[in-house]
C-alpha cells in the first residue's frame, strides 16, 4: 500500500517543503543511482504488465526520450504479480521527488479493466518522472500524456505524490482501461498523507489552476450514472472508495499540523519520526525515505535520508545524488528477491534454462545483505518491544543527530568546492561520506543484533512458534 507524507514550505521550521513516507512491499529492497543517459532517436521502453499480474494485461513499447536525468531510486522484485524491477519513486537531480502510493478504484472500475490492457504501469510512471521531469507541474503532464497516448496498466487504482521546492501534486490514476487521472496542486501551507492517496471535491465547473484531470472524468462518470451535473464533484466518492482520510491518514496529519503549531514549524527530526513511529511503521515498510526539497546550484549537492527497512529497525542515512556507486551491501542481494530460490550461481545452467540462472551477482552475493541484517534486528525487536524498541529508537536518534551536524559540514564544504569551480572534488567527498556512514549505521545494526540475540536467548529463548509479532499499528 505504501506511505507519503508531504509538508509545505510555510509549515516547515527549515524554511523548506519536505516529502517522506516508505514502500510497502514484502520483496528484496536495494538502493540505486541511476546516471544520466543518452538514447539513439528510435529507442523504446516497455511498459505495462503480462498475463501472470493479478489484473492481466500486455507488454508494450513506448519511445524513450534522447537524455534521461540522474536520479535516486530504491527498486525490488514484487508487487501483484507485475515485472520486476519495481520502483515507488525517489529523487531527480533537479529536486523532483515521487512517492507511490496505493489508491484503490471502486469496484466497477476493477471489474471493466480489460485482460488486455497496456501502458505505463504505476512504477513505471513513477521511474519516467524521475528520468524525465524536471518540476511537479512537469510531471503530471507527463503522466496525463503517457496515459492519454498509450494507456494505464492497473492493479486496481493507484496515486503519485510528487513534489519539488515549491509545490506538490497528488496524481491518481483509475483502473478500468479508460484513461481516467486527476490530480490535485499541495501548496506552501500543506501537510498532506496519502495511505491510500485521496482526491475530495474537484471543482469541475471552474478553472482551477489546483486540480488537472483527464478530459472524460466527469463525462464518463455521467455515463455511468455515478455523478450528476450540477452536483459537487467529489472524486473519492465517485471514483475512489468513498472513505477520504482513513484513520491512520488522519491522526498522522493532524499530529504533524500539532507539532507545526507548537514548535513553530516542522523539523527534519518530525519528519523522521513520522516516517519511523511504530504506530504507522512495521514489518510491511519495505524501507523509508525524507527528502528535504532544497534549492541547490549544484547536483551533487541533492540528497535523501534512506533507511533500508522499516525505521524502527534501521536509522536513516544521508544519501547524496553524489553518490557513484552504491555500497555492496546495500545493492540487490537475493534475500526475499523473488525467483531467485529456484536459481542457481552456476553457468553451466544457461545451457539448459536461462531462467535456472540467479539474476544477482556472484560478487555481490557474497557480501553482507543490508535488507537481511536489518530485517534480523526487526524481528528480534518486535519480540521483546518492551525491551529493545524504544532503547532502539532513541539509540537511531541519537545517530540521526549526529548525521545531521555532520551533513550541514559536509554540504558547507560541498558548496564552497563548487563555487570554487571544483564539482568532481565535492561528488569525491559526498560520495565518501556516504559509504562510510551507511557502512558504519550497518555495522552497528549488525552489533546490536548480535547484542540482541543472546539476551533473548538467555531471557526467554528463540521464538519457533508461527505467531508473528509486531507493533500495534494504526493501518
Amino acid at each position: 500500500m505504501s506511505y507519503g507524507l508531504y509538508i509545505g514550505k510555510n509549515v516547515s521550521q527549515t524554511g523548506h517543503a519536505w516529502i517522506g513516507g516508505y514502500g510497502d512491499e514484502p520483496s528484496s529492497h536495494w538502493l540505486e543511482v541511476e546516471p544520466r543517459r543518452q538514447y539513439e532517436s528510435d529507442a523504446s521502453i516497455t511498459v505495462g504488465v503480462t498475463s501472470e499480474a493479478d489484473l492481466p494485461g500486455a507488454l508494450s513499447e513506448i519511445p524513450q526520450v534522447s537524455e534521461t536525468y540522474r536520479h535516486i531510486r530504491t527498486s525490488y522484485t514484487h508487487y501483484l504479480g507485475v515485472p520486476a524491477p519495481l520502483t515507488n519513486g525517489g529523487l531527480n537531480e533537479f529536486g523532483v521527488a515521487v512517492r507511490d502510493i496505493w489508491s484503490t478504484s471502486r469496484a466497477e472500475l476493477i471489474a471493466m479493466t480489460p485482460a488486455d490492457q497496456s501502458g505505463p504501469n504505476y512504477s513505471d510512471l513513477a521511474r519516467i518522472v524521475l528520468q524525465r521531469a524536471k518540476t511537479a507541474s512537469d510531471a503530471v503532464n507527463l503522466i496525463g500524456k503517457l496515459i492519454a497516448e498509450h494507456g494505464y496498466s492497473s492493479y486496481g487504482g493507484n496515486s503519485h505524490l510528487i513534489a519539488d521546492e515549491n509545490e506538490a501534486w497528488v496524481v491518481i490514476e483509475c483502473a478500468g482501461g479508460q484513461r481516467l487521472w486527476a490530480a490535485e496542486r499541495l501548496g506552501p501551507d500543506s501537510i498532506r498523507a496519502s495511505r491510500p492517496g485521496y482526491i475530495e471535491v474537484i471543482p469541475v465547473a471552474s478553472d482551477s489552476a489546483d486540480y488537472r484531470y483527464s478530459p472524460n472524468l466527469v463525462s464518463f462518470a455521467v455515463a455511468q450514472g455515478w455523478f450528476v451535473e450540477g452536483s459537487e464533484f467529489n472524486f473519492n466518492s465517485i471514483y475512489g472508495d468513498g472513505k477520504s482520510r482513513w484513520a491512520g491518514v488522519a491522526w498522522i496529519e493532524e499530529e504533524m499540523l500539532g507539532r507545526a503549531r507548537d514548535k513553530g514549524g516542522i523539523t527534519l527530526e518530525d519528519m523522521l519520526w513520522a516516517v519511523r513511529t511504530p504506530i504507522l511503521t512495521g514489518d510491511t515498510a519495505g524501507y523509508g525515505q525524507v527528502v528535504p526539497l532544497v534549492d541547490t546550484p549544484y547536483v551533487a549537492c541533492r540528497y535523501l535520508w534512506h533507511a533500508s527497512i522499516g525505521a524502527i529497525a534501521a536509522p536513516f542515512v544521508p544519501v547524496f545524488m553524489a553518490l557513484k556507486t552504491v555500497p555492496e551491501e546495500h545493492q540487490q542481494h537475493r534475500y526475499l528477491s523473488e525467483g531467485e530460490s529456484a536459481r542457481f550461481m552456476d553457468n553451466r545452467k544457461l545451457v539448459e534454462n536461462s531462467d535456472s540462472v540467479s539474476l544477482v551477482s556472484q560478487g555481490i552475493e557474497s557480501t553482507r545483505s543490508a535488507c537481511a541484517i536489518y530485517k534480523r534486528l526487526l524481528y528480534l525487536i518486535v519480540q521483546n518491544q518492551a525491551l529493545f524498541l524504544d532503547d532502539t529508537i532513541a539509540l537511531w536518534e541519537q545517530l540521526e543527530a549526529s548525521l545531521a551536524t555532520e551533513c550541514r559540514s559536509q554540504l558547507a564544504a560541498a558548496h564552497a568546492l563548487g563555487d570554487a569551480h571544483q564539482e568532481e572534488l565535492a561528488a569525491h567527498q559526498l560520495n565518501y561520506f556516504c559509504h562510510t556512514e551507511l557502512t558504519k549505521a550497518l555495522n552497528l545494526a549488525e552489533s546490536l543484533a548480535t547484542a540482541y540475540e543472546a539476551r533473548t536467548r538467555l531471557m526467554r529463548g528463540i521464538n519457533t512458534e508461527s505467531n508473528h509479532l509486531s507493533c500495534e499499528q494504526l493501518w
